[in-house]
Parts: C-alpha cells; sequence; structure tokens
C-alpha cells in the first residue's frame, strides 16, 4: 500500500509540473546558461516519473531513497519559495510565487504523500535488513 501511495505521490508531482511547465517557460535566469522556470518543472517532472518507476519495479531500498530526495526537494522547494523571496540564483530564476493555487497545491500535497510514503518505505526495508 505504501508503495501505491508513493508512486501515486510522484504521478500526481509529474503530472502537475510537466502541465504547468508552458505557463512558466518565460521566466529565466540572469546569469548564463538561462534556466527557465518551466524547464525546471520538466525536469522535475522527469526525475518524479524515474522515481515512480524505481518504487514500483525495482522494490529496493534505493528505489524508496530516490523517491524521497525527489519528493521531498520538490515540496522544500515549493515551500521554500512560497514563503521566502530567494531572488535569481545565478542561471536559476527568481521563482518566488505565494500565492496557493489549486495546482501548486495539488502538487504540493502530491510530494507530501510520497515524500511520507518514501520515508517509511526506506525505514520498513532498514528495519527488514537489521538482525533480530
Amino acid at each position: 500500500m505504501l508503495t501505491l501511495a508513493t508512486a501515486a505521490g510522484l504521478g500526481v508531482d509529474a503530472y502537475v509540473h510537466w502541465q504547468l511547465a508552458p505557463a512558466f517557460d518565460t521566466l529565466t535566469g540572469a546569469a548564463s546558461p538561462h534556466f527557465s522556470q518551466g524547464g525546471l518543472f520538466r525536469l522535475e517532472a522527469v526525475l518524479a516519473v524515474i522515481a515512480m518507476l524505481l518504487v514500483l519495479l525495482r522494490r529496493h531500498r534505493f528505489g524508496a531513497l530516490v523517491a524521497f530526495l525527489i519528493a521531498a526537494g520538490g515540496l522544500g522547494a515549493v515551500l521554500l519559495y512560497a514563503f521566502v523571496d530567494v531572488g535569481g540564483l545565478g542561471p536559476v530564476p527568481d521563482m518566488y510565487d505565494p500565492v496557493w493555487y489549486g495546482e501548486k497545491t495539488i502538487s504540493a500535497v502530491g510530494e507530501a504523500v510520497a515524500a511520507i510514503g518514501a520515508l517509511c518505505l526506506l525505514l520498513m526495508s532498514g528495519a527488514r535488513a537489521k538482525p533480530a
């Protein structure tokens, strides 16, 4: 059940980021090479799909770790840029966005579900690996 919840959270994360990406293609960083926020959203989507496939197909501690890092990293980024105006960081654009619209909220919930599920999978696989 945890595997499916983790995969579903990652799937939601990937879908929302992929759908939102074109609307954020014009937001680019100041330094060369320029990264657009849309490009970063596509990267997040691809990484979430890879993590989802690892969790579903490998059912191994490595897959759970990758899923946790991708989901927790995405959730951390959305929370950081929602509450702190970090500004642009070299080639990374200023992604400050304090407004919580539907897609952003859905993505954050998906990332939270995936991060918690992956962490549980990671802890459970660690417990199984230890001798009694």
